[in-house]
């Protein structure tokens, strides 16, 4: 029986259409028409020898074959990427500081933390996480030497916008909260904190009574706030856990909010190598997790 030797191409293609929830959009992420995309996707299936996706609506769907392809394609690109990322750079040590929001420790950071570490064992990095102005003093003081921060209009000296991401209303599951004669219960992280006063500004706006009904130094009691039914918070999608879900603010009355910038800050215009590869694999991470279907 002839050995089957799948194309890491276009088993990327593949692995980026499911993630994205589009080929199309794989297409334009890729950097190539759909009709090479559909190509390669005949040809994936040719290579398995059996189909990996079937028509569902207007869109495609994993057959259950797909859905195993799908596992082992994730595990050959990872491998392959740090295979490239260990040649590139597998002398590399030294130390990396970086700081991000508490909101990417468990969505972003382990998966990036775990490629760097593996294809740069030799390098020891060092995380904090903290709020934004911290982050950014950090960066400004030399204490750090990469920070991902939210957009605010403050500005570092090497700085790039890399992605925006919602801001959503969430409450417990299933309770629409009711703007009545009551001020509205928030659940808040303590202050100074971006989304606390992004979300009091909206209500003060559209006119909207309000009242602090909790305040956490963290996220995980903002969770479990929410989640218990104490109040409604002001996040982004990112990290929200199954205890809470996001409302639909015009369903709500509640006001409309636009999206939050992300930036990626730097203490040096060029920064040693060990600092700008985790900074090409943040960028990365980032880039990953704002296209998944979850967050868009």
């Amino acid at each position: 029986m002839a050995r089957i030797n799948f194309d890491l191409d276009v088993l990327r293609t593949f692995v980026t259409g499911i993630e994205l929830g589009s080929f199309a959009r794989a297409a334009d992420r890729l950097g190539r028409s759909t009709s090479a995309v559909s190509a390669q996707l005949k040809k994936l299936e040719e290579q398995a020898g059996t189909p990996v996706l079937r028509r569902e609506g207007r869109g495609m769907a994993l057959t259950e074959a797909g859905e195993t392809l799908l596992g082992y394609a994730r595990r050959l690109l990872e491998l392959n990427d740090e295979a490239a990322g260990a040649l590139r750079g597998g002398s590399l040590e030294g130390r990396v500081r970086l700081g991000l929001q508490e909101d990417f420790g468990e969505t972003l950071l382990p998966a990036v933390l775990a490629r760097f570490a593996r294809a740069h064992p030799k390098v020891r990095i060092e995380v904090r996480t903290a709020r934004n102005q911290q982050l950014i003093e950090g960066v400004r003081n030399g204490e750090l030497d990469l920070a991902l921060a939210w957009e605010t209009g403050e500005r570092t000296p090497h700085m790039e916008r890399i992605g925006a991401v919602a801001q959503c209303w969430i409450g417990a599951l299933d309770a629409v909260p009711s703007l009545g004669a009551e001020p509205l219960p928030l659940v808040m992280l303590e202050a100074p904190c971006l989304l606390r006063s992004a979300a009091t500004a909206a209500l003060d706006r559209a006119g909207i009574a309000w009242r602090v009904a909790f305040t956490s130094a963290g996220l995980s009691g903002i969770w479990v706030a929410v989640g218990a039914g104490l109040g409604v918070g002001l996040r982004t999608p990112i990290g929200l856990p199954a205890s809470v879900e996001r409302l639909d603010a015009e369903r709500a009355g509640l006001p409309m909010m636009a999206p939050l910038g992300l930036c990626l800050h730097r203490s040096e215009a060029e920064p040693e190598a060990v600092v700008e590869r985790l900074r090409e694999l943040l960028q990365e991470g980032v880039a990953e997790l704002l296209e998944s279907p979850a967050i868009r």
